[in-house]
């Protein structure tokens, strides 16, 4: 067959003139010269790869929010990389933008965030149960026992808050545990601080990678991870550029914040020294990385503030502006190259608002408390949630004060959503310390031991002594118990002995050795358990009075040797408390009832007069009724106002043969009024101007209205205006009287109207707070200065 064919078209070449074959030949070879030319770029091109691009963002704490005008640019000129890598902070800022997030929505991120709550502001007082407010934040430092030693507890920064954050970020992507199938493929870097390796994280929580490359040692806790602690990768390679080229990047952006190795002039601090050490193989790679870079976006000789600066966060981020813009004509000449390509998507997953989980493990709970941590979070299964609802669950249990940290992770098991729960406890044993100083009770050292579980599952034993010139204790053990917890009983004994200074007609007249002593039984039940409880309880205590000077030798104001009065009250309270903060609240309520009826009393009185006689027996039966209200709400982002009231009514029986006048004699149960700070005996109240315990009345109505400036950073002024009526006697003669004033205390027991006004100037120290006073009464007509240190011995309630 291939004979006969070739045979043929011989034939027929041979009947075609030769002239006619040679033009058709040229003619179609010229055409196909031109077609294979033409055809060579297009077919190149169609087979080029796009050349990989990474973006490479190094760790320097707030110094890392520069990073963000870098992924505007990117976003603006339409380039989007291929891989992101980040340590610390550039892993918290790559990762949003490796997710899905603009540019331009973490900026806003940024610019919108409470950083001071974030970087070690801990849980906050509104997010603690309403039995654990009055301990929470009292002391300067806590160590933990266990293992025979004392480990030191809260030097590092509490991360709960920032936790919440990247957990509330990251929910977008909570269903993906590898990096490559994010928007933009990502990697952070950590640093094995066991083995003292690098570590590259590309699986797992997006959001635990995110907090485990920026655990700096000795500010963040580690992060436990596969038998091993992981910490800031800045300690190995703070800027990985490294790592993105062996991972194929073909063309490298780097952002760098770092700065490498600080000069012989700047290492003039301890702080410094430490910093370099630590950073001292990472730095001595550095400049390799850099020059691994295609575009370097050297921020360094730009910035002006340090990596603590969070505050600084808005300036930190202009700052940022200047070094991209010294690189946009090479960014720019990226962005046209890449125009011949198709770029990947760059946006956030969509997901479902809620999550409805098939179950709940728990981690790290120990059994005596796992029904208490259940409780508190209210989480249950088939029951649909938003992330929200996980924090505040999470916050609630968070605010036992038994966990150092909950972190929590959906995770996807074949058919079925798991939110795994991992706590840190605290240790059993806990030893708490604090020094104090004021200008009423002088120098003291707390010291307190906690101790939880020692006495039955969910409960908390404590005992705290004031070792000063004028001593305190208090012995106290808690249990909550009901299904949901919501049940506790306090039994607490409280005792203080005190050098009380007496005033007659404001001076200073004389000293009286004061000892108190309260047994108080509680039962109480949480309405809310961050916010409010009501009780009922049954207290005995005891007051005891000497002269500081053998009255043999100096007579005293009073004429005593010895006074003491007892008694045994039954009462039903109720407390709300609402305060974001301890100290320097700047929005919430506080609000507290009491109802108390007196069972049995006792009064004993010896005096220095022989012919004056002892005083043996008890006096007339009361009711004691008390109302507290205090709010603070924001005028300004500096500003905080201030509004309080308050009302304590003794209603006494009346006066049986026997019975001895309370108004007259009895003073176990009586209020006072003094002071800059609360002492921790219970019916003492704060009145600025009057020395801690100077007026004790049987009745009294009060009015506070201040004004919280917080002035710089952490330092505070708060003008004051306190007005209170006075009653000494009984209720009918107060009532009469009480706002028409007819006395002038000091010079008459009668109903008196007291004003107070003046300015505390504070600071919230790392010691506590430091507060000075200057305030002046009218019924003294003497202005007054009073000063406070460090954190004060407090009251239960």
């Amino acid at each position: 067959m291939y004979i006969n064919t070739l045979h043929i078209t011989s034939k027929l070449f041979k009947s075609i003139p030769l002239g006619f074959i040679l033009t058709t030949l040229h003619k179609h070879c010229l055409f196909l010269t031109l077609l294979f030319i033409w055809a060579i770029p297009q077919t190149s091109a169609s087979q080029e790869k796009k050349p990989k691009v990474a973006l490479v963002l190094s760790g320097g704490g707030a110094k890392g929010l520069a990073h963000i005008p870098t992924l505007q640019m990117l976003d603006s000129l339409g380039i989007v990389p291929d891989l992101v890598v980040g340590n610390s902070m550039g892993s918290i800022v790559g990762a949003l933008y490796a997710m899905g997030y603009s540019g331009d929505s973490i900026a806003t991120i940024a610019k919108q965030a409470r950083w001071d709550d974030l970087i070690g502001g801990g849980v906050s007082l509104g997010d603690v149960s309403a039995e654990e407010k009055f301990e929470f934040k009292r002391y300067l430092v806590e160590f933990n026992w266990a293992d025979g030693n004392l480990k030191l507890g809260n030097f590092l920064l509490n991360d709960q808050n920032l936790r919440d954050f990247i957990s509330s970020l990251t929910y977008p992507v909570y269903n993906m545990n590898n990096f490559d199938n994010l928007a933009i493929p990502f990697r952070a870097v950590a640093t094995d601080i066991v083995n003292g390796k690098e570590v590259i994280l590309d699986k797992g929580s997006l959001g635990f990678a995110m907090r485990a490359s920026m655990s700096i040692p000795g500010v963040f806790s580690p992060v436990r991870y596969n038998g091993t602690l992981l910490v800031d990768g800045g300690l190995m390679n703070n800027f990985p550029v490294d790592i993105a080229k062996d991972m194929g990047a073909d063309i490298i952006i780097g952002s760098d914040v770092g700065g490498g190795m600080a000069t012989k002039e700047k290492l003039n601090s301890f702080t410094s020294l430490m910093f370099q050490a630590g950073m001292m193989t990472s730095n001595l790679k550095n400049p390799q990385n850099r020059a691994l870079c295609d575009i370097l976006i050297d921020h360094t000789p730009n910035l002006t503030f340090s990596t603590a600066d969070f505050l600084r966060s808005n300036v930190i981020y202009e700052e940022g502006k200047i070094a991209v813009q010294q690189n946009l004509k090479s960014l720019t000449a990226l962005s046209e190259r890449l125009k011949n390509y198709e770029q990947r998507p760059h946006q956030l997953p969509v997901v479902e608002k809620q999550l409805s989980l098939d179950t709940i493990i728990y981690h790290g709970i120990s059994e005596n408390n796992l029904a208490l941590v259940r409780a508190r979070t209210n989480i249950k299964a088939h029951t649909p949630y938003r992330i929200t609802d996980i924090m505040e669950g999470v916050n609630r249990a968070m605010g036992t004060t038994i966990f150092s940290q909950i972190t929590y992770n959906p995770v996807i098991i074949g058919d079925t959503l798991q939110l795994h729960l991992n706590g840190i406890e605290r240790s059993q044993h806990q030893v708490k310390g604090s020094l104090h100083y004021d200008g009423d009770n002088g120098v003291g050292l707390i010291l307190n031991y906690t101790g939880r579980n020692i006495i039955g599952n969910a409960s908390r034993s404590l005992l705290t002594i004031d070792i000063a010139d004028q001593p305190k204790f208090r012995v106290q053990h808690q249990k909550n118990f009901g299904r949901d917890r919501d049940w506790w009983w306090r039994t607490e004994a409280f005792g203080q002995k005190l050098k009380q200074k007496v005033f007659i007609s404001g001076e200073y007249a004389d000293d009286i050795r004061y000892r108190y002593f309260a047994f108080d039984n509680q039962l109480n039940r949480n309405l809310s358990s961050l916010r409010s409880y009501i009780g009922v309880g049954l207290k005995f205590h005891n007051t005891s009075l000497k002269p500081t000077i053998d009255p043999q030798i100096k007579e005293n104001v009073f004429l005593i040797n010895k006074y003491k009065n007892s008694d045994t009250e039954v009462y039903t309270h109720y407390r709300y408390n609402s305060m974001n903060e301890v100290f320097f609240a700047t929005q919430g309520a506080i609000f507290k009832g009491f109802l108390g009826r007196s069972l049995q009393n006792k009064l004993k009185i010896t005096y220095t007069d022989i012919m004056t006689p002892t005083v043996d027996g008890a006096t007339n039966d009361y009711t004691r009724i008390g109302v507290d209200y205090e709010k603070r709400f924001p005028l300004s982002s500096g500003s905080t106002a201030i509004i309080g009231a308050s009302g304590h009514f003794i209603f006494e029986d009346a006066l049986k043969n026997t019975d001895h006048s309370f108004s007259d004699l009895g003073l176990n149960s009586k209020y006072f009024l003094g002071g800059i700070s609360n002492n921790p005996k219970n019916g003492n109240f704060i009145f600025p101007g009057l020395h801690q315990g100077e007026l004790s009345v049987s009745q009294f109505t009060k009015l506070k209205l201040g004004l919280q400036l917080n002035a710089i950073n952490k330092l505070y002024i708060t003008p004051h205006l306190d007005i209170a009526s006075v009653g000494f006697g009984r209720f009918n003669e107060y009532l009469e009287d009480a706002f028409i004033s007819k006395g002038n205390w000091p010079d008459s027991t009668q109903p008196s109207i007291l004003m107070s006004a003046g300015t505390t100037f504070s600071y919230n120290s790392i010691l506590g707070p430091i507060n000075f006073d200057v305030s002046w009464v009218n019924s003294t007509d003497k202005v007054r200065f009073f000063i406070g240190i460090g954190y004060q011995f407090n009251a239960s309630d």
